[in-house]
């Protein structure tokens, strides 16, 4: 069906359930079932075999089944650093330093822990939120600022810096295209994520400036403490910046060995899957050794971590499943024919900015919006001669900006609740400066796509 129009039908529904319920799960199981129906001419009982089928198959790629445990691995390590009291110990460790003693300073804190810890999204920020809240209050600076801050750089940092489950993520989504080079391809989108860069360089002009716009300016201190997450132990500070400094190294090494020498070239599910694994061992054996909790308690930690990330890992199985369903449909194809005749090419970076951005709004979530729109962003580039990198940088950046903007994304809300900020206040603050960057982002696309 890559010739024909009825091959657009999937990705169209999936978006427009996933608009009306707000669930990207179930946008994408139906996604994938209707591919598949169509794929054998509506026949139900082959259908339903085929949906099955695709569906399992996603476990039958070694590199999938990497991403697919590290993402519940990463929930593992994050809420035993909570419940053993390492982030409270590092946080303590940092109040300790006394090494802030103004409101740039004050501002700077979570702007620099912010981009400083990009292999988790909600511990980055977490530890920027919590470790500034206090002093936030002391220089009289609005919680809504430091929730601006907190979510401003944690997320696009993580999707420009990819040692991280949304690299792992999106170097699957690559997988499948006989790319030589794949995790190049995941390095050239860093130059090209122009939204990322441009959110990053606004929350450190906000903080080092002082200067904030908008509803910023007449934002109230909120504290929501209720919200907070209560954690008993304190442990020592070693015992979170020992862990992720071995997640950080071990990826890296990893990736050389792997790739001979060149990172850009290493199996990069398997050094993210089997450094988180270092890590959490390293965590577990300093838990124990601290003596901050007993085996059966951090057995029942790393049980709360996985299932907390099950839902994310139901979606991450669907969006494999159904970006090989609608490959397998000709979808991608299709698409960058009909844009290559009817869509100038400078254009083609804007409208999949675009429709990622509303994609994530309407959702909360960018990695069902990956699902959909990487598959057909490489066969346009393939076909129109524009960069890879280029297009799926645009997709990566509109989700980003979509989280940002959405009410009901994950990001703004942890954010929130980290910073001790009425939700709705952040979002509200927020938006302006979510609009500047998507705007200048626009702009940016069109004058490269005008000069490629």
């Amino acid at each position: 069906m890559s010739d024909s129009a009825l091959s657009l039908l999937p990705p169209l529904v999936a978006i427009i359930i996933a608009i009306w319920r707000k669930n990207a799960l179930f946008a994408l199981f139906f996604g994938v079932a209707l591919c598949h129906f169509m794929l054998v001419d509506g026949q139900v009982v082959n259908g339903i075999v085929g949906t099955a089928t695709g569906i399992s198959e996603v476990f039958s790629s070694q590199g999938n089944v990497y991403i697919i445990s590290f993402s519940l691995l990463i929930g593992a390590l994050v809420t035993l650093m909570n419940q053993s009291g390492a982030v409270n110990g590092f946080i303590n460790h940092l109040a300790s330093l006394n090494l802030v003693k103004n409101s740039r300073q004050a501002s700077m804190l979570p702007t620099v822990i912010g981009t400083s810890i990009f292999t988790d999204t909600n511990l980055s920020m977490f530890t920027a939120g919590m470790a500034s809240q206090k002093l936030f209050d002391r220089h009289q600076l609005s919680r809504a600022r430091l929730a601006y801050l907190v979510d401003s750089t944690c997320a696009p940092v993580s999707i420009l810096f990819l040692i991280n489950g949304w690299g792992a993520y999106v170097l699957g989504l690559l997988d499948g295209y006989s790319f030589s080079d794949p995790v190049g391809i995941l390095i050239g989108t860093i130059g090209y994520n122009v939204y990322a860069i441009v959110a990053v360089m606004l929350a450190y002009y906000t903080a080092i400036s002082g200067k904030v716009y908008g509803p910023m300016k007449s934002a109230e201190s909120i504290t929501v403490s209720s919200q907070q997450p209560h954690v008993e132990h304190v442990a020592p500070a070693h015992m979170m910046w020992l862990p992720m400094l071995t997640l950080l190294l071990s990826t890296f090494i990893l990736l050389w060995l792997t790739g001979d020498g060149d990172i850009r070239r290493g199996a990069g599910a398997f050094s993210v899957f089997w450094s988180v694994v270092g890590a959490l061992v390293l965590l577990i054996l300093l838990v124990i050794a601290h003596q901050q909790m007993s085996w059966s308690s951090i057995g029942k930690a790393l049980i709360t971590g996985v299932k907390y990330m099950a839902p994310a890992v139901a979606i991450l199985i669907l969006s494999f499943a159904f970006g090989s369903a609608i490959k397998a449909l000709g979808t991608g194809i299709y698409v960058s024919s009909l844009i290559n005749v009817q869509v100038p090419l400078f254009f083609m970076a804007p409208i999949l900015f675009i429709a990622a951005a509303v994609m994530a709004f309407a959702t909360g979530t960018s990695w069902g919006t990956f699902a959909i729109l990487i598959p057909i962003a490489v066969p346009i580039a393939q076909q129109s001669g524009l960069p890879i990198e280029f297009l799926v940088a645009a997709v990566l950046g509109g989700g980003i900006f979509g989280d940002h903007a959405s009410p009901i994304s994950d990001t703004t809300v942890v954010a929130s609740i980290a910073s001790g900020c009425d939700h709705f206040q952040h979002v509200k603050t927020q938006l302006p400066y979510a609009l500047v960057g998507a705007a200048i982002t626009l702009i940016a696309y069109i004058i490269i796509g005008l000069s490629l």
